[in-house]
C-alpha cells in the first residue's frame, strides 16, 4: 500500500518541498492531514480575529503558525450543503439531492476521503460527519451512499454525565471525547507506516446551548461584543456568551489533537486545517446569506511547505479545499464528479500575504432548503456572490418568508392554525411554531416577544421581515450587512459587475433555478427528518 505513496513523494520532492539536490534523494513522507471543523461558528468569533469574549488558544496556534485566512466564504449557510461542498469540492445546486439538508447522499457523488483511502491513508472521524443526510438503510436504497462522506466513525468513548470525569462546562455539550476517540484513532486504527486523514467534527457551538452557562466561568456580560443586526440587551449578551462557552470546548479538543500529534513528532509532518461549516445560530446569521452566515474562520497550518505567519485575504471557497488536499495528497481525482473548485496550494505556498492572486475576485455561496418552514415544504433560494469588499445576495423567491412562515398548522388539529408568530396564551414565544429557520433561542424569543417595543422591532424585522430581491453590501464599511446598497446609483456598476459574474457562475455550473430544465426541483427532494404543515402564502403579506 505504500509503495505507491512513496514513489508520487519522491516524485513530488522537488515541485512540492523546494529541496536542494542533495535533499531530493530523501524519501519524504506523504503528509498526514487533521481536519478540524466546529458547527455554527462565524469568523469574528475567535480571539485571532480579535474577539474579546471568545478565547480559541488552538485556533489561534494553527494561525500563528500557519496561514490564516480572512475571506473564507461556506458553500452554505446550512451545515448539510455547505459540508456537501467541502467534501465534493462542488457548489451544493450541482450535487442534486446530495447537497440538500436532511435528503439523501447519492452514490455517485463520491467524497475526497474516499479517494484517499484508495491511495494510502486510514482514513477516520469523530462527531459530526458530513451530515444531515440520509444514508441508505437497507438494499432498497441502492443509489444511496452506506456510511457517512467524512469516513469511518470513531466516537465510543464519551464522557459520563455528572460523573467526576466529566469536564463538559455546559450539559448541552456532546457527551462525545473527541480528543480521546482521536487518540484511540491513531494508536489502535491508524496502520504505523500510513499516513493518516482525520475528520474531528465538533457538534459545538451548535445549539441548543445550556442557558447560563457562561455563569461559571470567568466571563462578564459586559465582555460581549453584540454585533449591530441583533439588540444590545442580557438576554443576547448572556447568549452570546453561552455560544462562547461551547466554542472554547471545541477548541480545547483541538489544543489537545495539537499537542499529542507534536508530543507524538507527528505535528509538523500534518497539514492541520481548523474551519467551521456556517455561522453562528443567531437571528440573521446562520440559514442566511449575510455575512454572519457564511463568512467563516480558516487557518491553514504545514510548515514543511507553508510559510507561516500570514494573513491572507484572498477570497476562498469550499470548494477549494477538495482540490487542494488532493493536490497537496498527489491523490488522483479520478471517481469524483468533476470539481468545481480550485487548488488553493500556490496561496500556501507563497510567502506573501494580504492579497496573493489578483485574479481571485469572487466567491460563491448559496442556499434552498434549511429545515422544514414554509407552505409545502418549499426552500428560500439564495445564491450569493462575494468579494473581499462587498456581498450580493439574490433572493429568487422574495415573497417567500426568509426565516420560515410567521404561523403553522396544529399536528393536533390539520384544521386549526397555532397562534401567529409562536405566541402562545401566556405571551411567551413557541420556537417551533414560527420562523423554524431561526433554531430556537432566548435571543430568539426576545425579537419575537418584544417586537411591539419600539426599540426592537427594527431587529425583529430585520431578522423575520420578507426582503428584497437584490440586496448589496460594503463590508468595509457594513460588515454586519445592515445598509442595503442595491439601489444606490453609486454602487450601480458594483451592482451590475457582480451580477454578471454570479449569473456567469450558475450558468457554468449548472444551476437547475437558472439553466433548467427544472428550476423547482430543489422543492420536489424529500425531506428525511421531522415535517411541519403551513398554510398557503397569501401573497404581498408582511408582518403586522
Amino acid at each position: 500500500m505504500m509503495q505507491t505513496l512513496k514513489l508520487l513523494a519522491l516524485l513530488a520532492v522537488p515541485l512540492f518541498f523546494g529541496c536542494s539536490p542533495a535533499e531530493e534523494q530523501t524519501e519524504k513522507r506523504s503528509p498526514n492531514i487533521l481536519f478540524v471543523i466546529s458547527d455554527d461558528q462565524s469568523f469574528a468569533h475567535t480571539s485571532f480575529a480579535g474577539s474579546k469574549f471568545v478565547n480559541t488558544p488552538g485556533f489561534d496556534r494553527v494561525a500563528r503558525e500557519g496561514v490564516f485566512f480572512t475571506n473564507c466564504i461556506a458553500g452554505s449557510p446550512g451545515c448539510a450543503p455547505s459540508r456537501s461542498s467541502i467534501i465534493t469540492g462542488r457548489h451544493h445546486w450541482q450535487n442534486e439531492q446530495s447537497g440538500q439538508h436532511a435528503a439523501p447522499w447519492l452514490k455517485k457523488h463520491v467524497p475526497f476521503v474516499d479517494l484517499l483511502a484508495d491511495n494510502g491513508y486510514t482514513t477516520g472521524r469523530t462527531g459530526k460527519g458530513v451530515s444531515p443526510f440520509r444514508y441508505a438503510r437497507d438494499e432498497n436504497d441502492s443509489l444511496w451512499r452506506e456510511t457517512d462522506a467524512a469516513g469511518i466513525e470513531h466516537s465510543r468513548i464519551r464522557y459520563e454525565a455528572g460523573s467526576e470525569g466529566d469536564t463538559r462546562p455546559a450539559a448541552q455539550i456532546n457527551t462525545l471525547n473527541y480528543f480521546e476517540n482521536f487518540k484511540y484513532f491513531m494508536e489502535n486504527v491508524r496502520e504505523a507506516d500510513d499516513p493518516f486523514f482525520f475528520w474531528y467534527g465538533a457538534t459545538e457551538p451548535h445549539r441548543a446551548f445550556e442557558q447560563d452557562s457562561w455563569k461559571r466561568t470567568d466571563k462578564k456580560l459586559s465582555d460581549a461584543e453584540v454585533p449591530g443586526f441583533l439588540p444590545d440587551h442580557p438576554i443576547v449578551r448572556g447568549d452570546l456568551l453561552d455560544y462562547a462557552v461551547e466554542i472554547e470546548w471545541f477548541d480545547q479538543h483541538l489544543q489537545d489533537m495539537l499537542n499529542y500529534l507534536e508530543e507524538k513528532g507527528e505535528l509538523d509532518n500534518t497539514i492541520v486545517i481548523v474551519t467551521s461549516d456556517n455561522g453562528m445560530a443567531f437571528p440573521r446569521a446562520k440559514a442566511n446569506g449575510y455575512d454572519y452566515g457564511i463568512h467563516v474562520p480558516l487557518a491553514i497550518r504545514y510548515p514543511e511547505a507553508f510559510p507561516p505567519g500570514r494573513t491572507v485575504d484572498d477570497p476562498i471557497n469550499f470548494i477549494d479545499l477538495a482540490p487542494t488536499i488532493l493536490d497537496l495528497t498527489q491523490t488522483p481525482s479520478e471517481g469524483m464528479l468533476p470539481m468545481t473548485g480550485v487548488s488553493i496550494r500556490p496561496i500556501l505556498e507563497s510567502s506573501e500575504q494580504g492579497t496573493v492572486d489578483p485574479a481571485k475576485k469572487y466567491v460563491f455561496s448559496g442556499r434552498e432548503r434549511h429545515s422544514a418552514s414554509r407552505y409545502q415544504n418549499w426552500g428560500y433560494p439564495q445564491r450569493v456572490i462575494r468579494s473581499q469588499d462587498h456581498l450580493l445576495i439574490w433572493n429568487m423567491k422574495p415573497d417567500r418568508w426568509p426565516a420560515g412562515a410567521p404561523q403553522r398548522i396544529n399536528p393536533d388539529n390539520e384544521e386549526e392554525l397555532l397562534p401567529l408568530y409562536g405566541i402562545d396564551e401566556n405571551g411567551e414565544h413557541r420556537s417551533d411554531w414560527a420562523f423554524t429557520d431561526v433554531d430556537a433561542a432566548p435571543t430568539k424569543s426576545y425579537l419575537v416577544e418584544n417586537r411591539n417595543d419600539e426599540t426592537v422591532r427594527p431587529y425583529f424585522e430585520a431578522a423575520f421581515e420578507k426582503i428584497p430581491e437584490v440586496l448589496l453590501y460594503d463590508l468595509q464599511s457594513d460588515p454586519e450587512c445592515m445598509n442595503n446598497l442595491a439601489d444606490d446609483p453609486d454602487y450601480a456598476g458594483i451592482k451590475e459587475t457582480m451580477r454578471e459574474a454570479l449569473l456567469a457562475e450558475l450558468r457554468e455550473t449548472n444551476d437547475p433555478r437558472v439553466v433548467g430544465p427544472d428550476p423547482e426541483v430543489f422543492d420536489s427532494y424529500l425531506r428525511y427528518s421531522p415535517m411541519r404543515e403551513f398554510p398557503k402564502p397569501i401573497e404581498g403579506s408582511t408582518l403586522k
